[in-house]
Formats: C-alpha cells, structure tokens, sequence
C-alpha cells in the first residue's frame, strides 16, 4: 500500500512598503515563524533599511527579493506595479499579503484578484490625510476591495473604521503581537530605572507618531518634574523640526537597532500617536513592565488591560492631559511598578507575536483550502 503523501507546504508572498517601523517588525515576526514552522516565505520590499536586513539575518531561509518602490504612492507607481507583477510571476505564490497603504496598492493593481490576497493596512491610509486625497483613498479601498480575499486589522477599532469608510469585504481583526523574550524586563544585575526620571518614545519622527506634540507638554512635566529627562528614539522626516522645537532636557537618541534597553531604562514609555492601528511600541513597552501613556486613537484601548486606561489613556493633541498623565506617573513610584507588571502580564497573554503568527496562519489555511471559515463579513451600504 503506498504512503499517502505529505501536502505541499503552501508559499507565501509577503510584500511590504514601508521597510522600517512596526510594520517591518510585524513582517520580520511573521516570516520567521512562518519559515521555522515549515512555509515557504518570501518576502518583496525595498533594498535598504530595517526590513531586508532583519531577514537577511533570520538564518531560516526567508528569501527576499528586491523591489523598487517609494514610500507613497507618485509618477512611479506604474513602473514599481510592473516589477512587481513580474515578482510575483517569478515566485509563484500560494497566497500574497500585503502590508499597509503602499504595497496594498501596487499588490492588488498588479494582482487583481488572481492570487488569493490578503490587505493588512496597519492603520487606514485614508486617515492620514485630509480633504480631496482622503476622499480619493478612501474611494480606491472600497475599490480594490473587490480584489481583496481578507483584510486583516489589528484592532476592532481599525475594522470599525474601515466599515464606516464604506469597505466592504471579509475582515479578521488579529491584534497585534511582540516578541515576549525579546522586549522583558530587566534580568539579573540590571537596572530598570534611571538615574533621573526618565521619559522615552519610541517611534518614527513624524507626523503620525506625535511628537511635536509631547514636545509641547515636557515644558510642563519638566516644570513639576524638574529632574526629569525625555528622550525621542527614532528617526524619520520630522526630525530637523523637532530638534529645533526641543527645550532643556530632551535628547534625540535617533535610530535604535533595538528599543528593549531604551524601554527597560525609562520610567515611562510615551507614545502621543495622531493615528494608528493598533502600535507596537506600546505593546513591546509592557512587556518589558514599562508603565505606558498612549493617546486614545484606533487600537489604544485594546492594547492595555482594562486597569491601565484612567493612567495610560489621553486624548490625541492634547498637550495638558498629556502633561498630568506623564506627571502622575513620574510621582508615583508604586503606581508605575504596579502597571508595569500588570502590562508583562497582558502581553504575555493576549499579545504574544507567536498567537499573532498562528491566528494568520489559521487564515492563511481557511483562504487555501485547509482549515474551516472564521472570517468576519463586513457589508456596508
């Protein structure tokens, strides 16, 4: 009697335009797992920056191939759909996902509908601009919903911002996920402190992440808090105005290969974000047992266990309730411990990048073929 035969191990496409930020790391998180467990990852995206980096030193075999494209979408965009097209001819793919605005455009241009593909927007496109171009953004989702299999959110917040656009389609929100022993608190012989009080964000220097908005409140907490310190890690095209907007007492730390001993030094962790889809600094905050202040925007709420929000919650551009929320914190030594540990332990159980690996995958399979339908329709009028 023959043996049966092993199914073929399906082959993903990832393609990703940003290279840098959460949404590099969710694309290097996922094509790790994904390789170790057996798939066949590739991986489409720009040649310089985080992204093919980090998989180029993944030793599990992601294969990566190069793909011009800016950030935003310009004159350029009919030459970057074409290779692509010519990508994904070359690979051959099971299934394609594609990550954020950028590459959910050229994807499903390039594609339209003749391999399954899966939309994860990590934050709307269409909120992060105003008047005719968010008209025009929100048109092209609802648009290129149709060559869409599933849209994956992050957040409930961000399905429901996507269903009140008028996209219409087949979602499943999985939250977000961090690497739980990579971002953990201090061992042994380490300090989880600072000297001085200290205040770190970590995030892209620019309009989104928010910023010239903390920038606007220190002089507030350096005031009640005189010894404090704040410290901005990252990079990005906002940087030059921010320097010249800092006052005493901030430093620009600029582009970190790894955030954990920044989260682990500070006593708070802030993120002032305008919009996102559900952040990972925060999430990688906490699972270091770093208290958070974030502000209340798409996927905010369910990233912090329920206790946290009266301390962790404020509202976006709003300066003097950032300013409190930062101050009661800085004062309150217990208060931080408190949440810190609270913070590991909600990670570690709702938030852990290896539930957020096997929650795609179990897409994945339902979308080829080899695991049972658990899509979230989502139908507008």
């Amino acid at each position: 009697m023959p043996l049966p035969i092993a199914p073929t191990p399906p082959r993903i496409l990832h393609i990703s335009q940003p290279v840098d930020g959460g949404v590099a790391r969710v694309v290097v998180d996922l094509a790790a797992a994904q390789a170790a467990a057996g798939t066949e990852v590739h991986v489409a995206c720009p040649r310089e920056g985080f992204l093919p980096q980090a998989l180029a030193g993944l030793g599990v075999g992601v294969r990566v191939h190069p793909w011009t494209a800016s950030r935003s979408p310009g004159p350029g965009l009919r030459a970057e759909t074409r290779e692509l097209r010519r990508v994904v001819d070359a690979v051959g793919p099971s299934l394609v996902h594609a990550h954020s605005a950028k590459a959910g455009l050229a994807a499903r241009l390039a594609l339209r509908g003749s391999v399954p593909t899966v939309f994860q927007p990590h934050a709307w496109s269409f909120e992060a601009v105003g008047g005719l171009t968010a008209h025009l953004a929100r048109r092209w989702e609802r648009l290129a919903a149709r060559w869409t299999t599933r849209i994956v959110c992050v957040s409930e917040a961000e399905w429901v911002t996507g269903r009140r656009a008028g996209v219409d389609g087949a979602y499943t929100v999985i939250p977000n996920g961090v690497d739980t022993d990579r971002f953990a608190p201090a061992g042994p012989g380490e300090t989880s402190g600072a000297r001085v009080p200290l205040v770190v964000c970590v995030g892209r220097l620019c309009r989104q992440k928010g910023q010239d908005v903390l920038l606007h409140a220190w002089p507030t907490v350096a005031a009640q808090v005189p010894e404090a310190r704040l410290v901005l890690v990252g990079d990005g095209p906002e940087a030059e105005r921010l320097r010249e907007r800092a006052g005493p007492r901030v430093a620009f730390a600029g582009e970190a290969a790894d955030a954990a001993p920044w989260y682990r030094a500070a006593d708070v962790v802030v993120l002032p974000s305008r919009w996102e889809g559900m952040a990972l600094a925060p999430l990688e905050a906490m699972a270091c047992a770093r208290p958070v202040v974030i502000t209340d925007v798409d996927g905010a709420r369910e990233s912090l266990p329920a206790a946290h929000r009266p301390h962790a919650l404020v509202p976006p551009e709003d300066p003097a309730a950032l300013s409190r929320a930062l101050i009661a914190l800085l004062r309150d030594e217990n208060l931080r411990d408190s949440l810190g540990q609270r913070g590991r332990q909600h990670v570690l159980d709702h938030h852990d990048a290896r539930r957020t690996a096997a929650a795609t995958d179990a897409v994945y399979g339902e979308l080829l073929g080899t695991a049972p339908t658990g899509q979230r329709e989502c139908t507008t009028s």
